[in-house]
């Protein structure tokens, strides 16, 4: 069996991105097709092994995977005059 040319590939299902016709099964029924084991309506999501974080930061970059601070951002302050060059005229 050959697939059409103009078929719409990948086609969305109530939301769901779907390549193929299990996809699409899935997606009928509300479960997302990449994870399928986190049920309908993603009721099962915590404790489906699929939804692992892909990336572990380890080292500087540790604390990026951490909640947000909550320090205060500063603008940097404008220039005095005379100290930046426009060559842009």
């Amino acid at each position: 069996m050959s697939i059409n040319g103009d078929y719409p590939h990948p086609v969305t299902v109530n939301g769901f991105s779907c390549k193929n016709c299990t996809d699409v099964d899935y997606a009928k029924k509300h479960i997302d097709p990449s994870h399928p084991k986190s049920g309908p309506y993603n009721i099962s999501a915590d404790s489906d092994p699929s939804r692992t974080q892909a990336v572990t930061f380890g080292g500087a970059l540790r604390d990026l995977s951490a909640a947000p601070s909550t320090a205060s951002i500063t603008t940097p302050a404008m220039p005095a005059p005379g100290q930046v060059l426009n060559i842009t005229v």
